[in-house]
């Protein structure tokens, strides 16, 4: 929207076309974000409260969790509002792939909001069933993945790219529709997952976002693509944009869900987060990448499947509890331990990740 304006009053001034460079709107995006969730943060968790929007604790949880009970959940509103109001104001909304963003944060957010509500009315911590919960998510998915693949203007839209290997591009064909729905759904979920421990999950997720940001940038400029041996995707620009909100918006969030946390994401934000990093992956291309730098959400995803499998072939746990980073609580590590030490581990992932850029 902004852009369109400087664009036009470039006519009055030159001076407003600095503002089509994407570099300058993602900062002013990432201060927007940030801005939005400091005015509006507080007012929303007063609002919460006043609506008896509260968790509730899990009883077989871990006994710390229980003065928990009766936090503000839903706070993932904040994140969602933030995100999309930034991308609206500083994207560039005649981008396909901004849309494409903005529709799969909205539609993963009013799932996070239905599994949030239904808990709320139940009391409990039991919300949608997991066949309705991951039929939403399929039925989302699938159409997110479908729209991209029958859109794409470019081959390399749509072929899987190996990293620290150059020109490996395997072309997927239709089969592409399944590996965005497996990286959109998955990631929606695997942050759904980790959002346990107050702040665990937004760090990361800000650290994931800010990275795919550079590849973004990096895709979308003929010149540095070129260099690096990637894709060049020019549509993928404004996408920088995008994640220069999360950015913004999970820092801003992180003020509040820091510990000892004021507010909760619930599904809302979890599923809303999650799904955005998965799509600003796949539309990037670098979902391998993603696998690496979102190993902490690998991680703990794979902690629930070996916890549930053990359990029903053996009767047997491999950990103390899953997710995996409760099986850390009750080895008595201190909250804040396992939160830091989480984030320290997402960074040398994130690194690695974007070490791939140069390591071909």
């Amino acid at each position: 929207m902004l852009k369109q304006l400087a664009e036009y009053l470039t006519h009055y001034d030159t001076a407003f076309h600095a503002f089509q460079y994407i570099t300058l709107r993602a900062i002013f995006g990432i201060v927007t974000a940030l801005f939005i969730s400091f005015i509006f943060g507080a007012q929303i968790i007063r609002l919460l409260q006043n609506l008896r929007a509260r968790q509730n604790i899990r009883s077989e949880g871990p006994q710390s969790h229980y003065p928990k009970q009766g936090t503000p959940t839903m706070g993932g509103v904040l994140i969602v509002i933030a995100v999309i109001l930034t991308t609206i104001l500083w994207g560039d909304l005649s981008n396909r792939y901004l849309l494409i963003a903005i529709a799969t944060t909205v539609a993963f957010a009013f799932i996070g909001a239905a599994d949030d509500l239904l808990k709320l009315k139940r009391q409990s911590s039991r919300g949608l069933s997991m066949g309705q919960k991951y039929g939403l998510q399929s039925i989302a998915g699938l159409a997110i993945a479908t729209l991209i693949y029958t859109s794409a203007q470019l081959p390399v839209e749509t072929q899987l790219i190996v990293p620290f290997f150059k020109n490996v591009m395997i072309d997927m064909g239709p089969w592409f529709i399944l590996l965005a729905y497996l990286t959109i759904v998955g990631s929606s979920n695997a942050v759904n997952l980790t959002d346990g421990l107050d702040g665990l999950a937004i760090m990361p997720a800000v650290l994931i976002a800010g990275a795919l940001s550079v590849f973004a940038y990096a895709s979308s400029h003929a010149g540095f693509a070129d260099y690096l041996a990637i894709p060049h995707i020019p549509a993928a620009g404004e996408l920088v944009i995008f994640s220069a909100s999360v950015v913004g918006a999970g820092l801003g969030f992180l003020w509040f869900n820091t510990y000892p946390a004021q507010v909760f994401m619930g599904d809302v934000g979890a599923l809303a987060l999650g799904s955005a990093i998965g799509l600003m992956a796949v539309l990037v291309r670098q979902e391998i990448v993603l696998l690496i730098m979102g190993g902490l959400f690998v991680a703990e995803t794979i902690s629930v499947i070996i916890q549930i499998i053990s359990y029903r072939i053996t009767g047997q746990r491999v950990f103390r509890m899953a997710p995996l980073h409760h099986h850390f609580e009750l080895h008595g590590w201190p909250e804040p331990r396992i939160i830091v030490r989480f984030w320290i581990v997402t960074l040398i992932l994130v690194l690695i990740g974007l070490a791939t850029l140069k390591i071909r």
